[in-house]
């Protein structure tokens, strides 16, 4: 008689179990995704921990080299828009770097960070004399996966207060950029007369998380900018942070950046804090202690 397959496995797992030696920090890993602990059997990695980093690996390579859906995506954005009435409801545009397919975006990312000539003219057609507040970016990057999975709940988190909170900031049509990397989003600020830029992307896969989305803020994009000149959010995702917390940030830094005409490193990210008072007193603890330093020093 057959024996049912799942008893197999668990039989096979509780083989495996006893013929490990574990690791005593093996009960950290209820805190983090990163791979503590794993133990050993022999001289080798237990097998359950070989297989599991093996899947990791094949994970963060599909994510890679997946294509973005970029139909699909621009159909529920288009959705989600219908849900705004006070949104611009321009339908979003689809947009290409001069990376003309993977191969060439991942071996040369300069390609990746300008549009083509056609996306060029495209944007043109929406030019407007008087600014946007925002230019909403989002590109595939290095994981299209966390562009599918998600791209649109975060704007479903950020949407409601942006247009409809305090400071109202108006929106630029939504681009959807294939074979894009982050600096391609000044091009596209730029070419809309946006003050400001917000690129989703897909950040570098890692081995715990093949679907982490990146969030860029930039503010007067232009082409030709640094690095120290946007804020980044990162993680976000189900699994790190959430898309509520990811939207209270943004919104925190669109605010500043905007009341301080700059992004980068100019602008601290203290939208964690509860209480922000400017008049408190700064102090050291080296010297407001109470501690008598003649006394410690022994002079």
């Amino acid at each position: 008689m057959v024996e049912d397959k799942d008893v197999l496995i668990a039989d096979e797992y509780q083989a495996d179990d006893n013929m490990v030696t574990h690791n005593p920090w093996r009960q950290l890993r209820q805190f983090t995704a990163a791979r503590i602990g794993i133990g050993r059997a022999g001289v080798s990695t237990p097998t359950r921990e070989s297989l599991e980093f093996q899947l990791a690996h094949a994970q963060a390579r599909d994510a890679v080299h997946t294509e973005l859906d970029i139909d699909g995506l621009q159909q529920d954005l288009l959705q989600l828009q219908n849900t705004f009435p006070t949104l611009n409801n321009h339908p979003p545009l689809q947009l290409q770097s001069q990376a003309i397919d993977r191969t060439s975006y991942l071996q040369r990312p300069d390609l990746g960070r300008q549009l083509d000539d056609e996306s060029f003219a495209l944007l043109k057609t929406c030019h407007t004399t008087t600014p946007y507040d925002l230019a909403l970016v989002i590109a595939d990057g290095l994981s299209a996966t966390a562009i599918h999975h998600n791209a649109v709940p975060f704007i479903s988190a950020l949407l409601p207060i942006l247009i409809d909170g305090i400071e109202n900031f108006s929106l630029a049509p939504i681009t959807l950029v294939k074979q894009g990397r982050v600096a391609i989003g000044d091009d596209i600020g730029e070419t809309l007369n946006a003050r400001a830029v917000l690129i989703l992307i897909g950040e570098r896969p890692g081995l715990s998380s093949p679907d982490s989305l990146g969030l860029y803020l930039t503010w007067s994009p232009k082409r030709g900018l640094t690095d120290d000149k946007r804020n980044c959010i990162s993680n976000v995702r189900l699994a790190g942070l959430s898309y509520a917390a990811a939207a209270h940030k943004c919104l925190y830094l669109l605010s500043e950046a905007r009341r301080l005409q700059c992004s980068g490193v100019a602008i601290k990210d203290r939208s964690t804090e509860k209480i922000i008072d400017n008049s408190a007193v700064q102090t050291s603890f080296l010297l407001d202690s109470k501690v008598d330093r003649k006394g410690v020093d022994g002079k």
